[in-house]
């Protein structure tokens, strides 16, 4: 057996197509979507990640507005450029990038985001209207995975999901989004982490098996229930390279499989993308 790719690239770009048509719709409306960026620091991947957003925004016609402060930037500086995002008309969704370098608190910033405006779908406020079942920014990952998964008429409902990672940008939102009784979801989920011990006893019984815990390679074959879905939702860096949660021998055993490359990541960043043109399809009402 060889896993089909799952093609984050690919579905990345039909959805881009149908936002192309709303954003030209709010044009017609006088309307510009924007999505503004804050960036704290000086790390090479967290700067790459939001030159790519300001990539993405640009080819879809939005505009762009990005911050860029110092290191050593204080609290009250980081808290004086989310006031700003909040009072830009221009500005409909935004993110901070995360993580914030040395003491500064990025809880705090986050709470003074304005709900309606969360680009990430991570304020207190969405994630828990996501808990309730009501209407809000979703998270862009686990938004994202679901759309994969819905893509590829991977069924969901009845299911059983397992996702390895309890983070709270992957594993704890998209195990209610996909527990929630809704089309395309309704499974039944199972979260496990590095700290449940032998994490194959529950991964052998997923029929879709999510990985997010951001350890290097540590899905292997023998853990994956034959034929079932594969998604790579973590990476992280081992001998200077940007290695996946799931290791290459997978893709003999899933049914599907998400690249390390063109898989989760193309998606997270247009529902970044998703998100801001709604945003700014609800400002305009």
């Amino acid at each position: 057996m060889t896993a089909i790719k799952l093609d984050g690239e690919m579905l990345s770009a039909e959805i881009k197509d149908g936002l192309r048509g709303r954003i030209g719709a709010l044009a017609e409306k006088g309307k510009t979507p924007g999505l503004g960026t804050l960036l704290v620091g000086d790390d090479g991947p967290s700067a790459n990640y939001v030159a790519m957003k300001h990539r993405d925004s640009e080819e879809l016609g939005m505009g762009s507005r990005e911050v860029h402060l110092p290191a050593d930037a204080t609290q009250d500086e980081v808290d004086a450029v989310v006031d700003d995002f909040n009072a830009d008309p221009a500005v409909d969704a935004y993110i901070m990038q995360y993580p914030f370098p040395g003491d500064l608190d990025y809880e705090t910033a986050l709470l003074r985001v304005l709900p309606e405006k969360d680009a990430d779908g991570l304020h207190p406020v969405n994630l828990g209207r996501l808990v309730q079942g009501v209407e809000a920014p979703l998270a862009c990952t686990p938004r994202g995975i679901q759309l994969m998964l819905e893509r590829y008429d991977i069924p969901i409902a009845g299911q059983h999901v397992v996702i390895i990672g309890r983070g709270l940008t992957i594993g704890r939102p998209l195990a209610n989004l996909l527990s929630l009784k809704r089309p395309n979801a309704n499974a039944a989920v199972t979260v496990v982490h590095t700290g449940a011990g032998d994490i194959s006893r529950y991964t052998r019984k997923a029929d879709i098996l999510i990985a997010a815990a951001g350890a290097p390679r540590m899905v292997k074959a023998d853990m994956v229930k034959p034929g079932a879905a594969v998604v790579a939702a973590g990476v992280s860096f081992a001998d200077g390279k940007l290695v996946s949660d799931v290791d290459d021998d997978v893709a003999e055993v899933a049914g599907w499989l998400s690249p390390r490359i063109g898989g989760v990541g193309p998606m997270t960043r247009t529902m970044l993308m998703a998100n801001t043109v709604a945003a700014a399809e609800r400002a305009v009402g």
